[in-house]
């Protein structure tokens, strides 16, 4: 499960009519201990015409914390801290909020209960040497009970490039399956990583009882390897690495961060 202290949390709701794409501020973590507050923005964007803005402030406990991620192997049964990773090569620090991950599982429940994958984008800005992933894009869909194809991407393409976002990873669910990748999603993963190393997926699975969630990369350069070399499509099976490593791997580099400001843009 997703644990992050809700003591002294206090919600905020309005509407206004501003533009869908408004300026992006970033806010910077601080190691500063005092409460601080956790601005969360949903864009219901439309194609054609400004959209309401719902607005959701969060007051964040004291002593809000940076963190990594301990995950437990639903494979094997037993936990494991994701600085175990087999990578070899040196990454940048990504931050993330565990905040924003409940909000996607939120935003994704119809679509989950009705047994359908959701996707999103994430979009991170660097600051001294790390990645902060501060927004959400969900885009247009297609969807089934394994498989999530995003569409009309031209418009997640349009926010990045509007706000100066790196695109630092992907997150979707596994409705009704457990928490792994699959073959399609370790091509879809190669795409990213490609483009960017630091690039991870977060696979929501909120029916598997040993571990809810993950955070994933392809190993490298054995797993990225293999996904260059591959051409098939849909479901399949990968070749085995020679050392016998595995071909994706849990993230050393991704922290949670409760200090962090992020917005959500619901293209759907």
């Amino acid at each position: 499960m997703i644990n992050e202290e809700k003591a002294g949390m206090e919600f905020i709701y309005s509407m206004d009519s501003r533009t869908s794409c408004s300026p992006f501020k970033f806010h910077y973590p601080t190691n500063n201990t005092a409460s601080k507050c956790c601005h969360i923005t949903v864009h219901t964007v439309t194609q054609s015409s400004p959209s309401p803005v719902i607005s959701c402030v969060e007051d964040v406990p004291q002593g809000a914390r940076v963190s990594h991620i301990t995950v437990t192997d639903s494979e094997h049964g037993h936990s494991t801290s994701s600085n175990e990773s087999t990578t070899s090569k040196v990454l940048q620090d990504v931050h993330i909020s565990t905040r924003l991950m409940e909000d996607f599982l939120e935003l994704a429940k119809d679509n989950t209960d009705n047994d359908l994958e959701t996707c999103g984008i994430l979009g991170a800005f660097l600051e001294k040497g790390t990645f902060y992933a501060t927004t959400l894009i969900i885009p247009k869909q297609e969807s089934t009970s394994g498989s999530c194809q995003a569409i009309n991407e031209e418009e997640v393409f349009a926010i990045q490039n509007e706000h100066s976002l790196y695109p630092v990873g992907w997150i979707h669910t596994h409705p009704s399956q457990s928490c792994f990748m699959s073959s399609v999603d370790l091509h879809t993963q190669y795409s990213y990583q490609a483009m960017l190393p630091e690039a991870f997926a977060i696979v929501m699975a909120p029916t598997d009882t040993s571990r809810s969630y993950g955070m994933f990369r392809l190993s490298d350069p054995g797993g990225m390897s293999v996904l260059k070399e591959c051409q098939e499509t849909g479901f399949h099976t990968h070749n085995e690495l020679a050392d016998e490593s595995p071909i994706y791997e849990h993230c050393s580099n991704v922290y949670t961060n409760s200090n962090l400001r992020f917005e959500i843009f619901d293209l759907r």
